[in-house]
């Protein structure tokens, strides 16, 4: 778990100029906020949002994001109220604090695509501020990462899901590609286990061949995978699996790609 100095100094290693009490208060009252609460993995509930706050730090935000990353479930989990956040943080972190917890309290009701478009639409009108969606994404990240703690299995798959078709393309759609290829490679391991192993297991054999090997196979093993309905993005140089479509199959090596459509 980050620590309150590492996560100041990473801050201010790219915005000398942030407001480090202001960061240092946030750090302080969230952790207290959450006091003894415990994630699924067992952890202090208060490393999800010092995680969060980190992804944010990685995308060199400014502070105002970094302290919502810290405070973005205290209004929903804790005692704090809208009225407290924004008397200690001011209007702005308020603001950005009150528009992740309304995105949060929001269901998807219904898989179905058109259903997920629209709610796509609404979660895009809801973030006035971009900072607000960056924060839920950061959000889901971290929460896609510890997944594997939820102990049910269709509630798993439900936010598994409701990631593969909301947050990833959310992700896409504001230019956030590393992110969508994360959120999608983790959403697909938990829908798709064992089309994944295979995907690895074909790896290591194509890594084994060496990565000209993958140029030569990639037509034919992205359409024997896109049969399925998905597909992997792969690094040509190392192998890895670095993304999840269910559109499109594409191999990245020596920096050129190779695409192909889907089965019919």
């Amino acid at each position: 778990m980050m620590r309150q100095f590492e996560l100041v100094e990473l801050v201010k290693s790219y915005d000398p100029n942030a407001d480090e009490a202001l960061l240092n208060r946030a750090y302080v009252y969230s952790m207290k906020a959450h006091g003894s609460q415990l994630r699924a993995s067992g952890d202090p509930y208060f490393s999800h949002p010092i995680q969060v706050a980190g992804l944010l730090a990685q995308m060199k935000l400014d502070s105002a994001s970094i302290v919502t990353g810290l405070l973005h479930d205290t209004i929903e989990d804790t005692v704090a109220t809208l009225d407290d956040i924004e008397r200690q943080f001011g209007p702005e972190v308020g603001r950005l604090v009150d528009g992740v917890t309304k995105l949060s309290r929001i269901e998807l009701q219904s898989d179905q695509t058109k259903q997920a478009e629209n709610f796509r639409k609404l979660v895009l009108a809801m973030s006035e501020d971009i900072r607000v969606l960056l924060v839920k994404l950061a959000d889901r990240l971290h929460n896609m990462q510890t997944l594997r703690f939820i102990k049910s299995e269709e509630k798993r798959r439900r936010i598994a899901r409701e990631t593969m078709d909301i947050y990833a393309p959310l992700a896409e759609r504001i230019g956030m590609h590393r992110m969508k290829d994360q959120l999608e490679d983790l959403a697909f391991a938990e829908l798709y286990a064992d089309a994944r192993a295979s995907i690895m297991a074909r790896l290591g054999f194509l890594r084994d061949r060496g990565g000209a090997a993958i140029i030569v196979s990639c037509r034919a093993f992205g359409l024997s995978f896109s049969v399925r309905g998905a597909a992997a993005f792969l690094d040509g140089d190392g192998a890895e699996l670095i993304g999840i479509t269910g559109f499109a199959f594409c191999v990245r090596c020596s920096r050129k790609t190779v695409a192909t459509s889907p089965a019919v």
